[in-house]
């Protein structure tokens, strides 16, 4: 019998994915229709096919080819780590900064700027540094707790408590470093080289893994803890991968490209309403390529202007209008 269900979850799977197929495959043709708009795009145009010059050859594999993949990570890991945050804790509006991660991020680059502006090539290390921290006190904080609602206010607590220490060293600050922070605050995905991409990826892979580890569980989180325990899952490890996964996720892109605001609390819901099911077999390669879709549109918005926007204030635009129809939808 154990095996015969098996068999017809896998069928139903088969099913699902194969209905969905050409949702897939116009998603794919769209990111790659998105990625070459964005190497395009710029206050130079770059035909890239075309005759470049050595300095148009620079620009295309220095900065453009660098950012459009950046992009297309981190709209990914956003995405998925918001998904997965909105699983464990049934909330609609949770995302990948739930649990405080991006707050620690901000903690650890104001603790740096604060101290010496000139040290400007390790804020990234700062801000890897500032979301462990957190995310280790979040891991601390779960092994004790068994309601993840109180894990999820424990985290936002801990956001707060960084906010604070943040405002605090605001405060002190000169001129300088402040102007600095702020502007790593904005969010950027051309201060991404290929150098800072050799810790960036590997941090992000093996979020990934974690999101796989805790895939077949997150169907039974669907319904509720009691459900879930009830189909023999382990909740309080699968709420380990999924923190663990967020943490990575969230962290290594806040690390790298600054916070960047609503994608990984809207893509979800995107993607649930384009393939009408909550299936994360399903709805996590979504957001993978709805993700990677938004945040390359958006960053192609930000290169038209002749002073280049603010990734986060550009994704904002897109996010928040979604946000609101969500809390207006559930009154």
């Amino acid at each position: 019998m154990h095996i015969s269900k098996k068999s017809s979850t896998f069928a139903s799977f088969l099913q699902t994915m194969k209905r969905n197929a050409g949702i897939f495959i116009g998603l794919g043709v769209l990111l790659a229709l998105f990625f070459c708009l964005d190497i395009c795009s710029g206050s130079i145009w770059l035909w890239p096919w075309g005759d470049l010059s050595v300095m148009e050859q620079n620009i295309l594999h220095a900065i453009r080819l660098p950012k459009a993949i950046t992009a297309i990570l981190a709209g990914a890991a956003l995405s998925v780590s918001g998904l997965i945050m909105q699983t464990l804790f049934r909330n609609p509006l949770a995302g990948p900064y739930t649990l405080g991660v991006s707050s620690g991020a901000s903690l650890g680059v104001a603790f740096l700027t604060m101290c010496s502006a000139s040290l400007v090539l390790m804020l990234p290390i700062a801000a890897c540094i500032g979301a462990t921290l957190v995310l280790l006190l979040v891991l601390a904080v779960s092994r004790k707790v068994t309601s993840n609602v109180s894990l999820l206010i424990v985290g936002m607590m801990f956001g707060s408590i960084a906010g604070a220490l943040v405002s605090l060293l605001q405060n002190f600050a000169n001129p300088d470093a402040l102007k600095l922070f702020i502007v790593w605050t904005l969010g950027s995905l051309s201060s991404v080289g290929w150098s800072d991409m050799q810790l960036m990826v590997p941090i992000l892979i093996v979020g990934a893994l974690f999101v796989l580890l805790a895939l077949k569980p997150l169907n039974g989180l669907l319904l509720g803890e009691e459900y879930a325990k009830g189909l023999g899952i382990n909740v309080r490890r699968t709420r380990l991968f999924i923190v663990l996964a967020t943490g990575l996720l969230a962290g290594g892109v806040t690390a790298f490209c600054g916070p960047i605001a609503f994608i990984g609390v809207a893509v979800p819901h995107i993607a649930r309403g384009i393939f009408k099911t909550s299936n994360h077999r399903v709805t996590i390669p979504a957001c993978v390529l709805i993700g990677a879709c938004l945040l390359l549109v958006c960053d192609v918005l930000c290169s038209l202007f002749i002073y280049p926007l603010p990734i986060s204030t550009v994704s904002a635009l897109f996010g928040a209008p979604i946000i609101i129809w969500i809390i207006l939808k559930h009154k």
